[in-house]
C-alpha cells in the first residue's frame, strides 16, 4: 500500500511538473502520504508480555490495546485461535459483533468491552474457561490505513480432587505402607511426602496416568513409629497452587502390628480395646473443640452490622431488591449511567464502608451453584476484570461448579467442606488484619486471611452472584439479619 501510494505520487508529479496547479496537487498528495505513513508507524497493538495462567471454570480477559490510546470503535477487531488451522473466536466489524462463522466451542462465551473500545481497548473476555481453551490466540486490529496484531498464550490450570491417603498394609520391618492419590490435574503436579516439620521424606516414584479428565497421580511411602511425631503430609504441587492432606497415626497402631506378630490373640483383643478407647477419647476431644469453636463464633456475631447494597455502583445487569438486601444477575443490562465507581463486571458492594474496628454480616447462598463473597478495598479496579486476590484488594471466598469451594488468596486455595454451605458469615478485624468466613448453620470455620494490610483504606462488603445459565444459578444472594 505504501509503495503504491509513492508510485502514484511520483507519476502525478512527473505529469504535472510544468503546471503550478500540478505542483500543488503533488505536494498535497505527498503531505497526505507522509501523514498516513506517520500514523501507521505510530499506532501499534500491544498485549501481555508473558503467558496468561487461569483456572478452569473462571473467566479470563485476554488483553489487547491500541497504543497510544486511539478509539477502536470504527476498526475491525478479529480474535483467532492459532492451531494447525486458525479458527475464529470473535469478530467485531462495522460497529457490531459478526460471529456467524465463530468456532462452535466459543459460541456464547466471548465478548468485547464495548464501552472500552473508544479508549482503544480491544480485549476479549472468555467465560467459563475450559482445558480445551489452552493455546495461542491472535488479536488482529485493522483499519483502512493500518493494521497490527499480537499473540496471547493461554495456559489453563485444573485443580484435581482433594488427595486421599490410604493405609494399604503393614511392612515386614514394622512400618506402615501409605499411598496418596489425586485425580484430574492439569498440568501434571508434583507429589511430596513430608513429616510434621515439613521436611521431605523418601518415597517411591510418582505413578502418573493421563485421561480425558487430566492427570491422575499416586505415590507410596513406608512410615515408621516416631513416638509423638507420627504426623505425615501428602502435598500436591502445581506451579501456582498447592493442596495438602495430613494423616496422624497413633503409636498404638504400630504397636498392634508388633503384638499381632509376637503375641497371642488375646493381646490382639487388648489392642482392639485400646483403639476403641482412643476413638472415644478422640470423639470427646472433638466435641470439646467444636464447643469451643461455637463459643468463639458467637463472639463474632456481637459485631453484627447492617449492610445494604449500593445500586449506584452495581453492574447494569444486576437486579437489586427495593430494600437493598438481595441481588441476582438479570438477562439484559439496564440503561444506567456509567459512573467512575460503577462495576464493569457482575459485582456490587455495600453502601457501608469500614476503616477501623470489627464488623460481621451474613449472606444466604442457598440454592446457588456459584457465588463470590467477602470484602474489597475502596480503590480496586472496577472497570476491568482482575484476579481476586489480597494483592489486588480482594479478600473473598467462592463456590464454583456447584460443589467446588475456593479461597482466593494470592494463590487460590481449594477448600474441603463436609457440608454444603447455605449461609456464610463474614467477620473482619481491621486492626488485626483478619478476614474470616464461617458456615453459619454449622458454626464452623471456612477460611481466614491473616496478617493482612489494608493500607488504611476503606473496606466494603463485596457480592457477586456469578453467572446464571438456563436458570441453574438464578437464586439470589440475600443479606440476612444476624441472630443468636
Amino acid at each position: 500500500m505504501r509503495i503504491m501510494l509513492l508510485c502514484v505520487t511520483l507519476l502525478i508529479l512527473y505529469s504535472f511538473m510544468e503546471s503550478q496547479s500540478g505542483m500543488i496537487l503533488c505536494l498535497t498528495l505527498l503531505i497526505l502520504y507522509s501523514f498516513m505513513e506517520s500514523q501507521s508507524e505510530k499506532l501499534q497493538v500491544v498485549g501481555p508480555d508473558s503467558p496468561l495462567v487461569a483456572l478452569a471454570g473462571e473467566d479470563l480477559v485476554l488483553p489487547c490495546f491500541i497504543k497510544p490510546n486511539t478509539s477502536a470503535v470504527d476498526v475491525t477487531v478479529e480474535w483467532m485461535r492459532l492451531d494447525e488451522v486458525a479458527s475464529l473466536v470473535h469478530l467485531y466489524k462495522d460497529h457490531e459483533d459478526r460471529n456467524e462463522n465463530q468456532a462452535q466451542p466459543y459460541r456464547g462465551r466471548t465478548s468485547l468491552f464495548k464501552e472500552e473500545l473508544q479508549k482503544g481497548n480491544a480485549s476479549l473476555k472468555l467465560s467459563a474457561l475450559q482445558v480445551s481453551d489452552e493455546g495461542e490466540y491472535k488479536c488482529l486490529v485493522e483499519d483502512k490505513s493500518w493494521y497490527d496484531d499480537i499473540t496471547v498464550h493461554v495456559t489453563v490450570e485444573v485443580l484435581g480432587s482433594h488427595s486421599v491417603i490410604t493405609m494399604e498394609s503393614y511392612d515386614n520391618s514394622g512400618g506402615i505402607n501409605l499411598v496418596c492419590e489425586s485425580r484430574g490435574w492439569n498440568p501434571e503436579p508434583d507429589v511430596l511426602w513430608l513429616d510434621r516439620e515439613g521436611a521431605t521424606l523418601p518415597a517411591e516414584d510418582t505413578q502418573t496416568h493421563r485421561d480425558t479428565e487430566g492427570f491422575s497421580v499416586k505415590r507410596h511411602i513406608t512410615v515408621y513409629d516416631y513416638s509423638d511425631s507420627n504426623k505425615f503430609y501428602c502435598r500436591i504441587l502445581q506451579k501456582h497452587h498447592m493442596m495438602e492432606t495430613e494423616v496422624i497415626i497413633n503409636s498404638k497402631v504400630f504397636g498392634v502390628w508388633n503384638w499381632l506378630v509376637g503375641i497371642s490373640v488375646s493381646a490382639c483383643l487388648t489392642a482392639v480395646g485400646l483403639i476403641v478407647t482412643a476413638v472415644i477419647c478422640y470423639k470427646k476431644a472433638s466435641e470439646l473443640q467444636k464447643e469451643k469453636q461455637c463459643a468463639e463464633f458467637k463472639k463474632k456475631k456481637k459485631f453484627a452490622v447492617d449492610v445494604t447494597l449500593d445500586p449506584d455502583i452495581a453492574h447494569p445487569a444486576l437486579i437489586l431488591s427495593a430494600d437493598g438486601k438481595q441481588v441476582t444477575l438479570g438477562d439484559t443490562q439496564q440503561n444506567l449511567p456509567d459512573t467512575p465507581l460503577r462495576f464493569h463486571f457482575a459485582s456490587v458492594v455495600g453502601k457501608q464502608s469500614f476503616s477501623s474496628g470489627r464488623f460481621y454480616y451474613e449472606v444466604q447462598v442457598r440454592g446457588k451453584t456459584e457465588w463470590t463473597l467477602g470484602v474489597v478495598r475502596e480503590d480496586i479496579n472496577r472497570k476491568r476484570w482482575i484476579p481476586r486476590s489480597p494483592q489486588n484488594g480482594f479478600w473473598t471466598v467462592g463456590l464454583r461448579n456447584e460443589n467446588q469451594y475456593w479461597a482466593y488468596d494470592d494463590a487460590a486455595v481449594s477448600l474441603t467442606l463436609i457440608e454444603k454451605v447455605e449461609k456464610v458469615g463474614v467477620f473482619v478485624d481491621y486492626e488485626e488484619g483478619l478476614v474470616s468466613f464461617y458456615d453459619v448453620e454449622s458454626s464452623s470455620h471456612i477460611y481466614s486471611f491473616t496478617d493482612q494490610s489494608f493500607t488504611k483504606k476503606k473496606l466494603y462488603p463485596y457480592f457477586s452472584p456469578r453467572h446464571s445459565e438456563r436458570g441453574e444459578n438464578s437464586a439470589p444472594l440475600i443479606i440476612t439479619a444476624v441472630t443468636e
